[in-house]
């Protein structure tokens, strides 16, 4: 996953009608506010009960030991517990309120500097929250199981490291093998820091520093842990599937979700109807690495790998998806 690169200018909202963006504690300063309390505390729905130990291993037969149901389902469990709402102004103008679901406390965890200018009022403001306690257990277990098996087979290829097709390589892999690459790009509210490498890491290969304290900002409402420590990424089973399931659940402002995506929650405009975007797995390609493996026809061997791991996936938990929409090979990335 390094196809999403968070500008200054250009913040990711993990996924096309929405805006998420690498979050920030604060204001530049980076120390958070608190805002009024609330959300009352909400009882989560456990992913344990969709997928059980032994699936997990006998979907990943040759994993690498750091990669656990264990730390899977704690994840899970864990990140369920944080909803984000995210407010834009004048197209570039953030604020960021995360809630912790559990304790029912709501803090501003970002808000640009630019946020009371009277130019940035003027201009209508759009908002969307993210519950990340939807991830894989939003709707009847056979649609729940459908989009682990999207989840799955991308989080599998991104970390192979086997034998072609047989599909019993993923989540082999903790980090990408050319760890001397820095990931470095201009960010005024994520800037990385001195010496720090951000090379892809985790299950989804989380690379650049923007999408480090993106990550970092949802997952743990200080976006300086993850930028301070990347390599907590390729440390900690737990933060790493963390990392995972946000870039999964979260959309960015120019393009959909991948949850939204394998849910039906995301319906393609106009504007996508005639780029080639339609619901199915192959626009999960798209949102995951689209400018490299999208729109380059159908032998593309990236994309059909991941295809050939989710038609695995599926088999494996019993389910079919008559109408997979699997390819991306005539999808047209999406711009930043």
């Amino acid at each position: 996953m390094k196809s999403i690169i968070i500008s200054s200018k250009l913040i990711i909202v993990l996924f096309s009608v929405l805006a998420v963006s690498a979050l920030s504690c604060g204001n530049s300063g980076g120390s958070s506010q608190t805002a009024a309390k609330d959300t009352p505390p909400a009882k989560a729905i456990s992913i344990s009960g969709l997928l059980s130990e032994q699936q997990f291993n006998d979907l990943f037969p040759q994993r690498d030991k750091f990669y656990t149901y264990a730390a899977f389902i704690k994840a899970a469990d864990e990140l369920g517990q944080i909803k984000i709402k995210v407010t834009r102004r004048a197209l570039s103008v953030y604020q960021y309120v995360r809630t912790d679901k559990k304790t029912g406390k709501t803090a501003i965890v970002r808000q640009d500097g630019d946020w009371n200018e009277a130019w940035a009022k003027q201009k209508p403001d759009s908002t969307f929250s993210v519950d990340y306690g939807n991830f894989c257990t939003q709707f009847d277990p056979t649609l729940n199981k459908k989009e682990l098996a999207a989840f799955f087979a991308n989080i599998a290829h991104e970390t192979r490291h086997g034998v072609n097709a047989t599909y019993t390589d993923g989540l082999m892999l903790i980090h990408e093998s050319n760890t001397a690459l820095t990931y470095i790009a201009e960010s005024d509210e994520y800037p990385p820091v001195a010496g720090k490498k951000y090379y892809g890491r985790g299950p989804m290969q989380l690379s650049y520093n923007g999408n480090y304290g993106l990550a970092s900002n949802c997952i743990f409402g200080d976006p300086k842990i993850l930028l301070n420590n990347p390599d907590l990424v390729e440390t900690d089973p737990v933060v790493a599937f963390k990392a995972a399931i946000y870039f999964w659940m979260t959309p960015e402002s120019h393009k959909p979700s991948a949850h939204d995506v394998m849910t039906g929650k995301w319906q393609p405009n106009a504007v996508d109807k005639a780029k080639g975007r339609t619901p199915g797995f192959g626009m999960t390609i798209n949102i995951v690495n689209g400018d490299v493996e999208c729109n380059k026809g159908e032998n593309m061997y990236s994309m059909n790998d991941r295809i050939g791991f989710y038609q695995f996936f599926l088999k494996k938990l019993g389910i079919t998806d008559a109408n997979c929409a699997c390819s991306c090979g005539k999808i047209e990335p999406y711009k930043y």
